[in-house]
């Protein structure tokens, strides 16, 4: 049968390409699972790059996910740029919904969809990166009796995002890259009785696939925030990633579908500001420099006083430009 019983969802961040090499090279050719894998390094091409980077590294089929195809055994489906990438029972879906984590494709998006589509078969393996992309969705994987995984941020060329899951939760493995297909291969050997996965993980993966205004599900999920979303400016849900009320990291959902975590939210407000800023001082620039136009027309003109108004409002607003500058420098000091 081409079914897999097991679907394995890798992700990684810089440092990537080299742990993603090395992973795959531990894969056994007789593996019941079907392997899904999102790597962000930029939001450029770079799927089949990686494709053909891995292709040298082991037997396994390898390539780029497409949306409606199916699953099969033994595959290796790589995401899609500017995609998110989701698996369902036996079918991948390609998301054109909002960015999480300031990220599309996202770790945590298709971590969730393997976690709601298939609970404890679902085995999540995060590796070397920056930040905490792909926390969230191990927690769902969790939460749906699936298997965590992470590399052993000894080795791992940024520790960030594997000392970010094992900061948030009890995981099943840490270990070194050269020991993971091993114990993946024992994992894909049992059979374990399937269960549902919690309905907010379904909840959180729906909105994901299908980019809908989910204003009423988003209520189900978490509390009204006092914080607004910094895309598109919607409220935001505080979300506990833990469905118990003891999740150790805060993050939050606005009812278009944006997620961020604690980090990733204060990364994007401060991104949100530093434009407005600089837009603000592009505009502030340009109305003094029509000011200074006007008061050089009026001057020739022999209109002394008003051209004295408009040097006078010139000045003010120079006023304001060099304020605009001081905190726009200052602020990129405090990031």
């Amino acid at each position: 049968m081409d079914k897999p019983e097991f679907v394995i969802v890798v992700g990684a961040s810089a440092g990537g390409l080299n742990a993603l090499s090395e992973f795959v090279a531990q894969l056994q050719p007789d593996l019941d699972a079907a392997i899904f894998i999102v790597m962000h390094l930029s939001h450029t091409s770079i799927g089949d790059f990686l494709v053909h980077n891995l292709k040298q590294r082991t037997t396994l089929p390898c390539e780029v996910a497409t949306d409606g195809a199916p699953i099969k055994k033994g595959h290796i489906y790589v995401a899609s740029p500017n995609l998110h990438l989701l698996v369902k029972k036996e079918t991948i879906v390609l998301g054109h919904g909002p960015e999480e984590n300031r990220w599309r494709p996202s770790i945590d998006v298709l971590f969730r969809s393997a976690a709601a589509a298939y609970s404890n078969r679902a085995i999540g393996v995060v590796l070397t990166g920056l930040l905490d992309d792909g926390t969230t969705g191990m927690l769902a994987i969790k939460r749906s009796g699936g298997t965590c995984m992470v590399q052993d941020p000894n080795e791992a060329e940024y520790p960030d995002m594997p000392l970010s899951v094992l900061n948030n939760m009890e995981v099943n493995y840490c270990i070194s890259l050269a020991s993971m297909g091993e114990v993946i291969l024992g994992i894909t050997q049992t059979s374990p009785e399937e269960i549902p996965a919690p309905p907010d993980v379904i909840i959180e993966s729906e909105i994901a696939e299908r980019v809908v205004v989910d204003y009423d599900n988003v209520k189900q999920l978490g509390e009204k925030s006092i914080y607004a979303c910094p895309d598109c400016g919607g409220g935001l849900w505080g979300i506990d990633a833990s469905g118990e009320g003891q999740a150790k990291m805060d993050r939050y959902r606005c009812h278009i579908g944006h997620s961020y975590s604690e980090k990733d939210l204060v990364i994007k407000q401060y991104e949100v500001f530093e434009a407005t800023l600089w837009i603000a001082l592009r505009i502030m620039e340009e109305r003094r420099n029509l000011f200074m136009k006007m008061e050089n027309d009026h001057a020739r003109k022999g209109l002394s006083t008003m051209a004295k108004g408009y040097h006078e409002k010139a000045e003010a607003i120079q006023g304001h430009v060099d304020k605009m500058k001081e905190v726009l420098f200052a602020s990129q000091k405090s990031v």
